[in-house]
């Protein structure tokens, strides 16, 4: 498996990674919102391109991708995690890590100070990330309680502290 950035030529094949990840078998007729998102979050002022990486197999079929986008702290940057997409072919393989790993690094090689994501209690810790209101970040949605978790990076103050604001693409699903 190789990780890099995400290329314009990688874009159909992130909208497949995604449909496939999120497919609802209830309603397999229906494109997830997480396909949306990444193209709407790509047409915002919020996208960060350094920060959107893909992974792709042996044979060079990409499998999985994932993305930081500008959010807020107050008046602090901060990022916000999201969507991170496996294929079914390919889950359970150590893309997924391999990706978290692949993101974070480069966002702390670019000095940002905070990621968070609404993300599962079980899979995410393992990445250093804890409830986000232990670093004093609340939610947009107080019910998400643990699953709005945080990761600070070299660059974190403690001082930022507030309610943290996703992307606007975010606000519209």
């Amino acid at each position: 498996m190789l990780i890099r950035r995400e290329t314009p030529a990688d874009i159909e094949a992130i909208r497949t990674v995604h449909a496939a990840a999120f497919a609802d078998a209830d309603s397999p007729d229906r494109l997830p919102s997480e396909v949306g998102l990444v193209d709407a979050l790509r047409d915002s002022d919020a996208w960060l391109p350094a920060l959107s990486f893909v992974a792709t197999a042996a044979d060079g079929e990409l499998v999985g991708h994932v993305v930081c986008t500008r959010g807020r702290v107050g008046s602090h940057a901060a990022l916000g995690l999201g969507p991170l997409g496996v294929h079914p072919a390919a889950q359970r393989r150590g893309v997924g890590t391999a990706l978290m790993h692949a993101v974070l690094g480069a966002a702390d090689a670019l000095g940002e100070p905070l990621v968070v994501l609404l993300g599962h209690t079980d899979y995410y810790p393992r990445f250093g990330f804890r409830p986000a209101l232990e670093y004093g970040v609340t939610p947009p949605e107080p019910r998400w309680g643990a699953h709005f978790q945080a990761r600070p990076l070299t660059a974190y103050d403690p001082s930022i502290r507030g309610e943290f604001a996703y992307a606007q693409p975010f606000n519209d699903l």
